[in-house]
């Protein structure tokens, strides 16, 4: 009897088997395979739209403020985001499953006396479940490559911008011959690339240039918008010294540094020429429709009281024995003639010893300087004085017993030391003090002609070889009655402002009778606007980066669950086939 019923267990066992793996495993396992993978892409895209969709700093995948300015999101934070989803889903993907199996096992098999009866159905749903990593797998893959593909693509393009934007700024530079010098004492180094104060927070941004923190802006890490090159407004920033931190001028960078040098002894008059210049200068660019300012205030009101003793008849007070801030005067005259000049009036005592040459490093950048010669302190012209004379000199102005041709001698073995031998452009020889020269017997000579007259006087060789190490040599007699427009004429010619017609059509426009308004510090440019998405969001390019990745991830979610459908519809069987009874009944 029980021999029987084994028998007919057995039957019943292996019907089942056979219904469960003719009929009902090749339509389970195909629909378990297609949930588990559904349920595993719809992970993938949850947790991928929760990581790229936030446009905050905080979030699954958090963006680091920088110290400075953000990075390029294709540099680093794209495959942030994407490490950020692939640890996420994966772990969670084979969790699940696991858990799943388990519990299908524990269920259907180890559950009861059913489990021998089970087995087919438990096989087709942890088949279905195990086979389901291939396209799991095959769909981070891809996913990957996307990104590879979105990153290599922006990449490609960010490169692009950033070639091109440089070599329009250096074109820029080049066609401006634009030089950027440091004005400030102890410091006068070249500059390639000032350091520029965000408006926003204040912070410095030493490599504000097309690079890695982008190619048209750089994102200051309080989310303000910076441009990065000249051309695009970067002028509008505050500049400030890399080498030293002083302030540069606000419009360096856009308009060409001119440092203008003032050679000469102890009390040869070179503050008294430079005031006159600027005065001279101020009314030529007012006259012509342009502007004149200085970049300091201190400048300005030094400037302001210094005309107020002139009118007084007094004299100015003796520059003081510290290294020199340049004066920085920033001149906008018609015609796209612009330059900020460097000013630099040290005190004659910077020129009596090598050690003190040396000292003025900005003789290092510039291609013309102004040679100011005191005709008292000329062994020569000392000589020659009378009695009456020299009381009336020595009353009248100070003078000193610093040969001018020893100085000039010690600024030539100086600018001997650069790549160039000390080769200048342009230099204006200046005769100081001529309406007390006019004065004197020996003075008198001066009417024919500045260069014969300090030949005559012992000069001569000096003359010659300003000329052999200078493009061109001006000379000039100056005085406090010096005509302003001669003036103007000068320093526009020594400070490259008017080469050539331009020149011409600057002359052509002579100064106003009466001094205009003393300069002030006016600003030749607009400051840059803060803009941005603020300091607590992450910035636009990290947006929309995210939003092209989440995009092209979409599509091809899309694509992988049409095709999913597509081919199971084809290979599916037919149930219609599987409704009919084996070919052998």
């Amino acid at each position: 009897m029980q021999g029987v019923l084994v028998l007919i267990l057995f039957a019943v066992w292996a019907a089942v088997m056979f219904l469960g793996f003719v009929y009902v495993f090749p339509v389970l396992f195909p629909v378990t395979l297609a949930a588990a993978g559904g349920a595993a892409l719809a992970l993938y895209y949850l947790h991928a739209c929760r990581t790229l969709a936030p446009s905050t700093l905080k979030g699954p995948s958090p963006v680091a403020a920088p110290d400075v300015a953000y990075r390029t999101y294709l540099l680093g934070q794209v495959w942030r985001d994407w490490w950020t989803i692939t640890r996420t889903v994966v772990p969670r993907v084979w969790t699940t499953a696991s858990r799943t199996v388990a519990w299908l096992t524990r269920t259907l098999l180890l559950g009861g006396p059913w489990g021998f009866f089970a087995f087919p159905f438990w096989l087709a749903l942890c088949a279905g479940i195990a086979a389901a990593a291939v396209p799991a797998a095959v769909f981070v893959s891809a996913l990957t490559l996307m990104y590879g593909v979105v990153a290599a693509a922006g990449l490609v393009c960010w490169l692009v911008c950033v070639l091109v934007l440089a070599a329009v700024e250096r074109g820029f530079m080049a066609y401006g011959r634009i030089l950027q010098t440091c004005p400030h004492p102890f410091c006068y180094e070249r500059i390639a690339l000032p350091e520029y104060e965000c408006p926003g927070c204040g912070a410095r941004h030493p490599r504000l240039a097309p690079g890695a923190a982008g190619a048209f802006r750089h994102v200051c890490r309080c989310g303000a918008r910076l441009p990065t090159t000249v051309p695009l407004g970067r002028f509008r920033l505050a500049a400030y010294c890399p080498h030293c931190g002083g302030r540069l001028p606000d419009r360096i960078g856009r308009v060409r540094v001119e440092p203008l040098p003032f050679v000469g002894g102890p009390a040869a008059g070179k503050t008294t020429f430079m005031v006159l210049g600027i005065r001279a200068l101020h009314a030529r660019a007012h006259a012509a429709g342009g502007r004149l300012s200085f970049v300091e205030r201190r400048h300005a009101e030094a400037y302001a009281a210094a005309i107020r003793e002139f009118r007084r008849g007094g004299r100015l007070a003796k520059t003081g024995p510290e290294l020199p801030l340049a004066t920085m005067v920033d001149v906008d005259l018609p015609g796209r003639t612009r330059r900020i000049l460097y000013l630099f009036d040290p005190a004659g005592e910077h020129y009596t010893g090598a050690t003190e040459v040396e000292s003025l490093r900005y003789l290092d950048h510039g291609e013309a300087l102004v040679f100011v010669v005191d005709p008292f302190a000329l062994p020569q012209v000392r000589r020659a004085l009378t009695g009456k004379e020299r009381e009336l000199v020595d009353r009248a102005a100070m003078s000193s017993d610093e040969d001018p041709a020893d100085t000039l001698q010690r600024v030539l073995n100086e600018l001997r030391s650069r790549p160039d031998r000390g080769r200048q452009k342009r230099v204006a020889v200046v005769v100081t003090k001529t309406d007390l020269l006019a004065r004197t017997e020996i003075g008198r000579g001066l009417d024919g002609g500045v260069r014969e007259w300090l030949a005559d006087v012992g000069l001569g060789n000096t003359v010659r070889t300003l000329e052999q190490v200078a493009g061109r040599v001006r000379y000039f007699a100056s005085g406090l009655g010096a005509e302003p427009a001669a003036v103007a004429e000068l320093l526009t010619w020594a400070a490259g402002l008017a080469p050539g017609a331009r020149a011409a059509a600057a002359d052509d426009r002579p100064a106003p009778a009466a001094d205009p308004e003393p300069p002030g510090t006016a600003p030749l440019r607009s400051p840059w606007p803060v803009r941005g998405r603020g300091a607590e969001r992450v910035p636009a390019g990290y947006r929309l980066g995210r939003l092209a990745v989440l995009g092209g991830l979409s599509l091809l979610t899309a694509g992988t669950v049409t095709g999913a459908v597509v081919a199971a519809a084809q290979r599916l069987p037919d149930l219609s086939t599987l409704a009919r009874p084996p070919f052998w009944m």
